[in-house]
C-alpha cells in the first residue's frame, strides 16, 4: 500500500515580500513543519565567509553546501527560529544583508542548488510541511498541492526590510536597501537555473498596503477554504 507524501503549501516570492512572517505563521496556525529555504542558501554563504573561501569558486563553494551542517531549532520563548550552522548559532548573522547578498550569489550556482535539493526535500514529512522560498513551487515541489506567490512594490518591501533590521540595531539607509532590494530582484528573475517566477498554478497575493492579518488570512484559505 503506497502513501500518499506529506502535503505541502509553496509560498515563494521576492525578498521582503513578507513570506517569511507568514510562512511561519501559516505553519504554526496549521501545525505543519516549517522550511526556509532561503537560510540554507545564507547558512551556506556564511559557512563560506567563515572558512575564507571565495564566492565566485564554484567548486569550493559546492563541497561547502556539501559538507555544512544545518539545523532550525524553535526558540524556547516563541521567538524566531534559531539556525544552527556547524554547531554554531548564525540567527542573526544571517540575517544581514551581507548575508543575503551571499545567498544571491552562491544561489546561481547548479552545483549549489543540487546539494540542497536533498535537504530541502527532506523536510516533507507529515502532517504537511510549508515551504518559504523562490523556487518551492516551480523547482523543489513543483507536485505541492497549495501554491502562493507573494509580491510587493520595492518601495513596501525597502521599508519592511528597513524597519526590520533598525530593531535588530543595524545601521541602514531606505534608499540602499531599495537600491540591493531591486538589483536582486533583476539578478533572481533573469538567472539561468531557476529563476524566481511564479509556478503557473500559484496563486498571486500582492501583500503592498496589506496587514499580515489579511495575509495569514488569504494564505491559510488556500489550504483550509
Amino acid at each position: 500500500m503506497s502513501h500518499a507524501p506529506a502535503p505541502v503549501l509553496t509560498i515563494d516570492g521576492p525578498s521582503g515580500s513578507g513570506k517569511g512572517t507568514i510562512s511561519a505563521l501559516v505553519a504554526e496556525r496549521l501545525g505543519w513543519r516549517l522550511l526556509d529555504s532561503g537560510a540554507l542558501y545564507r547558512a551556506v554563504g556564511y559557512a563560506a565567509g567563515m572558512a575564507g573561501l571565495d564566492l565566485s569558486d564554484v567548486e569550493a563553494v559546492t563541497r561547502c553546501a556539501q559538507g555544512t551542517k544545518i539545523q532550525f531549532r524553535a526558540a524556547p520563548d516563541g521567538g524566531e527560529t534559531r539556525v544552527i550552522v556547524n554547531g554554531h548559532d548564525a540567527t542573526d548573522e544571517l540575517r544581514t544583508e551581507t548575508a543575503g547578498a551571499a545567498a544571491s550569489a552562491i544561489a546561481s550556482m547548479p552545483s549549489v542548488r543540487e546539494a540542497l535539493v536533498a535537504l530541502q526535500l527532506g523536510f516533507r514529512k507529515l502532517p504537511g510541511l510549508v515551504a518559504d522560498g523562490r523556487d518551492m513551487g516551480t523547482v523543489i515541489f513543483p507536485d505541492a498541492r497549495y501554491k502562493v506567490f507573494l509580491t510587493a512594490s520595492a518601495v513596501e518591501r525597502a521599508k519592511r526590510r528597513y524597519k526590520q533590521l533598525k530593531e535588530k540595531g543595524l545601521s541602514v539607509t531606505l534608499a540602499g536597501l531599495q537600491r540591493e532590494i531591486e538589483a536582486r530582484d533583476s539578478r533572481d528573475a533573469s538567472r539561468a537555473v531557476a529563476p524566481l517566477k511564479p509556478a503557473a498554478d500559484a496563486l498571486l497575493v500582492d501583500t503592498t498596503g496589506m496587514g499580515i492579518d489579511e495575509v495569514v488570512a488569504k494564505v491559510f484559505a488556500v489550504v483550509q477554504p
